[in-house]
């Protein structure tokens, strides 16, 4: 299967940027893509961020400063774009991994700076803490999805022309000042198809044909990323729904085809065990098998013997492997017995605690902090006495009065 690029844009309020700018720059504690891997978060690259800022207060701050403007917007317009680069998981891994992917992404950045200009672009983030299952599941060790999110403006020059009500005529109609507006409309316009001589090109009614512009975009980001020498890749389908998809619709997906995968796996062993340890036996076939012989034995053929060998070794198996989890079981529960007790001891104990710093908190905190304070500083008097008593007396243990010799001593 080949590997695509795919480029998607969706466009987010001030009011709901916050909420992909806590998935995008991992502020959560939690996520609903399951497979996001918090351990690895710190390899995530940073090609750009706002620092200490929201997303929403840079882009305050960049109206404040007269360097984008608002002027006509409604307060719910979508003024942030979220742009995301992809390519195939398996596209990176052949290719290096995890450092390949920063070569990669990083000049895609640079073709972001091309769109939107370096100042208005609030974010571009590589995502390499993201596991891909069905691919871990290839290669036999974890294998994560790299991916980049870019949040940034979509700015145009808008020119302010002189109105009517000028007081000099030679004004009115000329422009007064251009501004950077903000506006995704205008800065993803539709575009008018040109043939080979840059002529528009028309339909059989005579109407011009227009490019989508997200084709266009598509067009643009694989013919740049060839040209940086990123090879190895195709543009994604044209028409496919893949472009419009979101990250979280695109995995599940992605996981729809690797649970279809799956299932023809088990169905296969199914019907490769059913041939050799049959599991399904009914009651029926088993009363069915063998004849009973004129002394009142059971005469069976190999194969039913067999069949019914495959069944006893395996009812053993099994009731073996029931009576370890019955075991272990026992001892959860009665660990979880014995923890519950702790608990509620715990609470008892802890009861007067907790109704007083209900109805005081303050007075409950001073209390209980006065006990505390008292208590270390006994036994931080009690640890002094330790440290210092043993050492005066091992100080002073070895030195005694020398003794005086006697006179018979030194005649001899």
């Amino acid at each position: 299967m080949p590997d695509y690029s795919v480029t998607r844009v969706m466009q987010r309020t001030k009011e709901s940027v916050g909420k992909f700018e806590r998935h995008i720059e991992r502020k959560n504690d939690a996520y609903e893509n399951m497979n996001v891997d918090l351990s690895r978060t710190d390899m995530n690259i940073h090609f750009k961020d706002c620092g200490n800022s929201t997303y929403n207060q840079q882009l305050e701050k960049m109206v404040a400063e007269g360097t984008v403007s608002l002027r006509g917007l409604k307060a719910d317009a979508k003024v942030f774009d979220e742009m995301i680069f992809d390519v195939n998981t398996d596209y990176f891994e052949r290719n290096g991994g995890y450092e390949f992917a920063k070569r990669f992404y990083e000049e895609a950045y640079h073709f972001a700076e091309k769109l939107y200009g370096k100042d208005n672009i609030l974010s571009a983030v590589m995502h390499a803490d993201e596991v891909n299952l069905f691919m871990s599941d290839v290669y036999g060790y974890p294998v994560y999805h790299y991916h980049l999110h870019i949040m940034a403006l979509p700015v145009v020059d808008k020119e302010i022309k002189w109105s009517k009500r000028c007081k000099n005529p030679e004004l009115v109609g000329t422009v007064k000042e251009v501004i950077h507006q903000v506006s995704h409309s205008k800065k993803w316009k539709s575009a008018k198809a040109l043939d080979e001589n840059g002529k528009p090109l028309a339909d059989k009614n005579g109407k011009p044909i227009y490019l989508k512009s997200y084709s266009v975009l598509q067009d643009k980001f694989f013919e740049y990323m060839q040209e940086a020498g990123f090879k190895g890749f195709e543009r994604g389908e044209r028409g496919s729904d893949a472009e419009n998809l979101s990250c979280t619709q695109y995995k599940l997906e992605k996981d729809k085809e690797h649970l279809a995968e799956i299932e023809e796996k088990i169905a296969a062993a199914d019907e490769k065990l059913s041939t050799i340890l049959p599991v399904r036996a009914s009651a029926e076939i088993i009363d069915n098998m063998g004849k009973k012989t004129l002394t009142g034995k059971i005469q069976m053929s190999a194969e039913d013997y067999g069949y019914l060998s495959n069944l006893a070794k395996e009812c053993l198996v099994n009731r073996r492997t029931v009576q370890i989890y019955e075991s272990s079981n026992r001892a959860l529960s009665e660990k979880i017995k014995e923890l519950q007790a702790e608990l509620t001891e715990i609470k008892e104990k802890c009861k007067p605690y907790l109704e007083a710093l209900k109805l005081a908190p303050p007075k409950a905190k001073e209390f209980i902090g006065g006990i505390l304070n008292k208590f270390r500083q006994q036994k931080s008097e009690q640890a002094k006495d330790i440290f210092y008593q043993p050492a005066e007396k091992e100080t002073y243990k070895h030195i005694r009065k020398p003794k005086h010799k006697k006179k018979e001593d030194f005649e001899r």
